[in-house]
Protein backbone atom coordinates (compact mmCIF):
# COMPACT_ATOMS: atom_id res chain seq x y z
CA UNK A 1 0.00 0.00 0.00
CA UNK A 2 1.59 3.61 -1.12
CA UNK A 3 -1.23 5.60 0.71
CA UNK A 4 1.47 6.05 3.91
CA UNK A 5 4.56 6.80 1.99
CA UNK A 6 2.56 9.73 -0.15
CA UNK A 7 1.06 10.66 3.19
CA UNK A 8 4.02 10.80 4.80
CA UNK A 9 5.93 12.97 2.55
CA UNK A 10 2.96 15.40 1.91
CA UNK A 11 3.11 15.59 5.74
CA UNK A 12 6.68 16.88 6.10
CA UNK A 13 6.59 19.03 2.74
CA UNK A 14 3.43 20.84 4.15
CA UNK A 15 5.00 21.10 7.60
CA UNK A 16 8.24 22.70 6.07
CA UNK A 17 6.50 24.80 3.78
CA UNK A 18 4.75 26.30 6.19
CA UNK A 19 7.72 27.19 8.28
CA UNK A 20 9.24 28.60 5.24
CA UNK A 21 6.21 30.54 4.62
CA UNK A 22 7.05 31.79 8.55
CA UNK A 23 10.50 32.70 7.74
CA UNK A 24 11.87 30.04 9.35
CA UNK A 25 13.87 28.11 6.02
CA UNK A 26 15.30 30.09 3.22
CA UNK A 27 13.81 29.99 -0.32
CA UNK A 28 16.66 28.41 -1.62
CA UNK A 29 16.42 25.24 0.82
CA UNK A 30 12.86 24.50 0.86
CA UNK A 31 13.30 23.92 -2.90
CA UNK A 32 14.91 20.24 -1.79
CA UNK A 33 11.66 19.05 0.03
CA UNK A 34 9.72 20.28 -2.68
CA UNK A 35 11.26 18.52 -5.33
CA UNK A 36 11.32 15.33 -3.38
CA UNK A 37 8.14 15.12 -2.48
CA UNK A 38 7.02 15.77 -6.05
CA UNK A 39 8.93 12.85 -7.39
CA UNK A 40 7.81 10.74 -4.72
CA UNK A 41 4.10 10.95 -5.33
CA UNK A 42 4.36 11.18 -8.87
CA UNK A 43 6.48 7.96 -8.67
CA UNK A 44 3.37 6.56 -6.38
CA UNK A 45 1.11 7.92 -9.10
CA UNK A 46 2.64 6.29 -11.87
CA UNK A 47 3.06 2.87 -10.27
CA UNK A 48 -0.31 3.17 -9.47
CA UNK A 49 -1.11 3.97 -12.76
CA UNK A 50 0.37 1.03 -14.50
CA UNK A 51 -1.82 -1.13 -12.09
CA UNK A 52 -4.95 0.49 -12.67
CA UNK A 53 -7.89 -1.81 -13.47
CA UNK A 54 -10.54 1.00 -13.30
CA UNK A 55 -11.46 4.47 -13.23
CA UNK A 56 -11.29 4.69 -9.31
CA UNK A 57 -7.51 4.04 -9.39
CA UNK A 58 -7.43 6.05 -12.40
CA UNK A 59 -9.26 8.67 -10.25
CA UNK A 60 -6.60 7.75 -7.11
CA UNK A 61 -3.65 8.67 -9.45
CA UNK A 62 -5.40 12.39 -11.02
CA UNK A 63 -5.69 13.19 -7.27
CA UNK A 64 -1.86 12.35 -6.60
CA UNK A 65 -0.86 14.32 -9.52
CA UNK A 66 -2.47 17.57 -8.34
CA UNK A 67 -0.28 17.24 -5.16
CA UNK A 68 3.16 16.33 -7.49
CA UNK A 69 2.06 19.69 -9.54
CA UNK A 70 1.84 21.67 -6.62
CA UNK A 71 4.91 21.05 -5.12
CA UNK A 72 7.28 21.18 -7.80
CA UNK A 73 5.47 24.20 -8.84
CA UNK A 74 6.57 25.78 -5.75
CA UNK A 75 10.40 24.02 -6.46
CA UNK A 76 10.34 25.91 -9.16
CA UNK A 77 8.75 29.52 -8.39
CA UNK A 78 11.51 29.64 -5.53
CA UNK A 79 14.13 28.76 -7.61
CA UNK A 80 12.72 31.15 -10.46
CA UNK A 81 12.10 34.20 -8.55
CA UNK A 82 8.25 34.11 -9.47
CA UNK A 83 5.30 35.72 -7.37
CA UNK A 84 3.19 32.88 -7.25
CA UNK A 85 0.29 34.10 -9.40
CA UNK A 86 0.24 31.27 -11.83
CA UNK A 87 0.44 28.94 -8.81
CA UNK A 88 -2.16 30.58 -7.03
CA UNK A 89 -5.20 30.22 -9.95
CA UNK A 90 -3.62 26.74 -10.11
CA UNK A 91 -4.39 26.16 -6.62
CA UNK A 92 -8.15 27.15 -7.36
CA UNK A 93 -8.48 24.62 -10.20
CA UNK A 94 -7.12 21.99 -7.39
CA UNK A 95 -9.78 23.10 -5.14
CA UNK A 96 -12.49 22.92 -7.35
CA UNK A 97 -11.04 19.36 -8.62
CA UNK A 98 -10.82 17.38 -5.56
CA UNK A 99 -14.13 18.69 -3.41
CA UNK A 100 -15.86 16.08 -5.52
CA UNK A 101 -13.31 13.48 -3.92
CA UNK A 102 -13.88 14.67 -0.14
CA UNK A 103 -17.60 14.03 -1.23
CA UNK A 104 -17.45 10.77 -2.54
CA UNK A 105 -15.08 9.85 -0.05
CA UNK A 106 -17.66 10.74 2.91
CA UNK A 107 -20.19 9.04 1.35
CA UNK A 108 -18.53 5.68 1.30
CA UNK A 109 -16.92 5.85 4.23
CA UNK A 110 -17.22 2.44 6.33
CA UNK A 111 -14.68 3.60 9.15
CA UNK A 112 -13.17 5.75 11.23
CA UNK A 113 -9.64 6.23 8.71
CA UNK A 114 -12.34 6.30 5.81
CA UNK A 115 -14.04 9.50 7.39
CA UNK A 116 -10.63 11.16 8.10
CA UNK A 117 -9.55 10.92 4.89
CA UNK A 118 -12.59 12.38 3.63
CA UNK A 119 -12.47 15.04 5.91
CA UNK A 120 -8.66 15.83 4.48
CA UNK A 121 -9.96 16.14 1.30
CA UNK A 122 -12.05 18.81 2.51
CA UNK A 123 -8.85 20.62 4.23
CA UNK A 124 -6.82 20.22 1.41
CA UNK A 125 -9.77 21.89 -0.61
CA UNK A 126 -9.90 24.61 1.88
CA UNK A 127 -5.35 24.97 1.57
CA UNK A 128 -5.51 25.07 -1.71
CA UNK A 129 -8.14 27.57 -1.90
CA UNK A 130 -6.29 29.88 0.79
CA UNK A 131 -3.51 29.39 -1.74
CA UNK A 132 -5.43 30.74 -4.73
CA UNK A 133 -6.64 33.93 -2.45
CA UNK A 134 -2.99 34.44 -1.03
CA UNK A 135 -1.10 34.13 -4.73
CA UNK A 136 -3.83 34.49 -7.27
CA UNK A 137 -5.29 37.20 -5.92
CA UNK A 138 -2.62 38.39 -3.74
CA UNK A 139 -4.96 38.74 -0.70
CA UNK A 140 -2.89 39.74 2.42
CA UNK A 141 -3.61 36.35 4.89
CA UNK A 142 0.22 35.33 4.95
CA UNK A 143 -0.48 34.43 8.70
CA UNK A 144 -3.54 32.57 8.12
CA UNK A 145 -2.15 30.56 5.29
CA UNK A 146 0.96 29.66 7.49
CA UNK A 147 -1.15 28.49 10.38
CA UNK A 148 -3.37 26.26 7.21
CA UNK A 149 -0.56 24.63 6.25
CA UNK A 150 1.25 24.10 9.14
CA UNK A 151 -1.94 22.26 10.71
CA UNK A 152 -3.10 20.43 7.87
CA UNK A 153 0.58 19.17 7.40
CA UNK A 154 0.26 17.60 10.94
CA UNK A 155 -3.61 16.74 10.82
CA UNK A 156 -4.46 15.68 6.89
CA UNK A 157 -1.32 14.23 6.02
CA UNK A 158 1.60 13.13 8.83
CA UNK A 159 -0.56 11.59 11.63
CA UNK A 160 -2.97 9.85 9.09
CA UNK A 161 0.43 8.28 7.73
CA UNK A 162 1.73 7.45 10.72
CA UNK A 163 -1.67 5.51 11.66
CA UNK A 164 -1.77 3.62 8.39
CA UNK A 165 2.29 3.05 8.66
CA UNK A 166 1.36 1.40 12.44
CA UNK A 167 -1.27 -0.33 11.74
CA UNK A 168 -4.96 1.34 11.45
CA UNK A 169 -6.91 -0.85 8.48
CA UNK A 170 -6.79 1.86 5.30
Amino acid sequence: MLLPLSLLFVGAVLVLNGLWMAGRISDREIVVINFATAAITATVAILSLVRATGVAEVRSVAMTLLFSVTYLWVAINRLSGSDGRGLGWFSLFVALSVLPEAVRSLAVAQSAMDVWLGLCWVAWAGLWFTYFLALGLQRPIQSQATVATLASGVLTAWLPALFLMYGAPA
